[in-house]
């Protein structure tokens, strides 16, 4: 009996903030065409999600650029033999764009921009900042959460991109010199069975992911309560949930997508 009731309460609680989410997401998409736009709140956060963030995401598409080489190396080599290593390119090619970028460029956005704008947006929720702005006759939806979730939606994808490159050379990198497979057999078969759409998949992934992590951080810097203890709550659960949901949302859009736009 006490078990149902925990499970019928964590299920209720889970509603109610899918729900709270979703408002927020449909207050933000509506306030995007209401003027004045807040141009220089959104070039600070294209600044911070952007430029700030490339030294990270090259070192994390760096290396997982490097060890998909090796672990996909390891497996040609091993179970069809040597020589094969070469057919590799067009694998770790799709496996980076479709898959491994969007993924690991989300989960460091979301630990370094999402709890930011959780704390950003608490302290100002606990210091009483955004009342002001309700009594200053502001909009805090367009003034905080637009900005910051277009800024998500244009960078993602961009710095996606960027760790597209750099995993792509790392992982032939790690092949062709490290290892010393063919180079033109190598480069040959990634560019007749590499697709456009393998990139554009990655790069629609990683839009959703910028909005759903900007919207999940302001989303819980506006409901932030308790002082520097709720602050520090607000950003914790910002990183867990953008994380989970990213994890999420990977699945039902990868089976969502065609997996080819050729017939």
């Amino acid at each position: 009996m006490v078990g149902a009731l925990i499970r019928r309460s964590l299920t209720y609680r889970a509603l109610v903030q899918l729900g709270e989410v979703g408002i927020l997401f449909i207050k933000t998409f509506r306030n995007f065409f209401k003027k004045p736009h807040e141009y220089q709140t959104l070039l600070q956060q294209l600044e911070e999600i952007g430029i700030r963030s490339l030294p990270v995401v090259s070192l994390t598409a760096a290396f997982g650029g490097l060890i998909f080489g090796f672990q996909t190396y390891i497996g040609f080599h091993r179970y069809i033999g040597t020589g094969s290593e070469a057919f590799g390119g067009p694998i770790i090619t799709l496996g980076l764009t479709k898959e491994l970028i969007p993924i690991l460029t989300g989960l460091m956005i979301s630990g370094r921009v999402g709890s930011a704008m959780a704390a950003e947006i608490g302290t100002m929720k606990i210091t009483e900042q955004i009342d002001a702005l309700h009594s200053l006759g502001a909009n805090p939806v367009r003034y905080l959460v637009v900005p910051r979730t277009l800024a998500g939606f244009l960078m993602t994808p961009c710095l996606t991109l960027y760790g597209d490159l750099i995993g792509i050379g790392a992982g032939y990198f790690y092949i062709v010199v490290l290892m010393g497979v063919n180079r033109v057999t190598y480069l040959s078969y990634t560019m007749q069975y590499m697709e456009v759409w393998d990139i554009a998949t990655g790069l629609i992934k990683a839009a959703v992911f910028g909005v759903v992590i900007a919207v999940i951080g302001c989303w819980q810097g506006m409901e932030t309560e308790g002082g520097a203890e709720g602050v520090g709550r607000a950003t914790t659960r910002t990183v867990v949930l953008s994380s989970i949901s990213i994890l999420i949302l990977n699945f039902f859009i990868s089976k969502g997508l065609p997996a080819s736009l050729q017939p």
